[in-house]
């Protein structure tokens, strides 16, 4: 007796429609119409001879197994990449595409002197770069849809490797005439918790800024309002209040052309660990080593 499998083409309209919640748009990002798609999947419950998702008008509703599906056809379209992967590590190695997510208190600081010259040294390699917060990375991760993510440790990141890039230590930063004169090393007693702003929730940078000041209250009292790192240092200039730079941002200048002021923070946990993040046992692993040492080489 014969069985007919699915399609990788039919997982991967699934997919898309699951994580877009609308026929049409799933389509646009499967690159096809919407009619295809919508084809495609219904062949998919056809073979397989359940519903997978509720059809109206308004609403697109996956059924509890439709959702189970889609969590396995997750893995078995990254175990399909690995495949493709797997034969490309077996050529040169850094040719060829790449998808890496970056996070944003990262990406404007470390890549804009690395990439020209990784585009110089390596034109073979097609880095194809997405700026994610920390938990859309690794969801990316997780699921294919990126080969590896720098980011920053430590963050619980599930099942994965790692090459270290550098430490960044963290920086308090505040208004150059601030009556308080800060000394030349601040102590976290010293950050008013009713000043501190800090990046909203989806940055690990927020977490840890405040495993730095190792002071459980700041989660609850601080200003939560900023999106990026730049906007927080306009806020601090403008007098809102005082906030936490890595030092990455500031050797890029992120303080150029305003009035604040940085000085580093004193006690445990004041620095993040940049690293370089890839699925375990991925069969691309030396090439991520090697991605690694380019990146340190800066």
């Amino acid at each position: 007796m014969s069985t007919y499998l699915p399609t990788i083409k039919q997982l991967q309209y699934l997919v898309a429609l699951h994580e877009h919640g609308h026929f049409g748009r799933a389509a646009e990002a499967s690159f096809v119409s919407q009619s295809t798609l919508s084809a495609g999947i219904r062949e998919l419950e056809s073979l397989l001879g359940v519903t997978l998702v509720e059809r109206s008008r308004r609403v697109v509703r996956f059924t509890p197994l439709g959702n189970t599906v889609v969590e396995k056809a997750h893995r078995l379209l990254r175990e399909a990449e690995e495949l493709s992967d797997l034969v490309l590590a077996a050529g040169k190695p850094l040719w060829g595409e790449l998808r890496m997510s970056v996070i944003p208190t990262i990406a404007p600081f470390l890549l804009p002197r690395i990439l020209p010259r990784l585009r110089e040294e390596r034109p073979q390699l097609k880095l194809f770069l997405r700026e994610e917060t920390t938990d859309h990375a690794l969801e990316s991760l997780h699921h294919g849809r990126a080969d590896c993510v720098l980011m920053a440790l430590p963050f619980a990141t599930g099942d994965v490797a790692k090459a270290t890039i550098r430490e960044d230590a963290l920086y308090v930063a505040f208004p150059k005439d601030d009556p308080r004169d800060p000394p030349a090393v601040i102590p976290a007693s010293m950050i008013d918790q009713g000043r501190l702003l800090l990046l909203e929730d989806g940055h690990c940078l927020k977490e840890h800024a405040l495993a730095a000041c190792n002071r459980p209250e700041l989660r609850a009292s601080a200003t939560m309002i900023g999106t990026s790192l730049h906007t927080m240092v306009q806020m601090a200039d403008n007098g809102l209040g005082l906030t936490m730079l890595p030092e990455m941002a500031i050797e890029a200048g992120i303080l150029h052309g305003t009035d604040v002021v940085a000085r580093p923070l004193k006690g445990d946990n004041t620095s993040r660990e940049i690293a370089l993040i890839w699925r375990t046992n991925s069969p691309r692993e030396e090439e991520f080593k090697l991605l690694a040492e380019e990146l340190r080489a800066g």
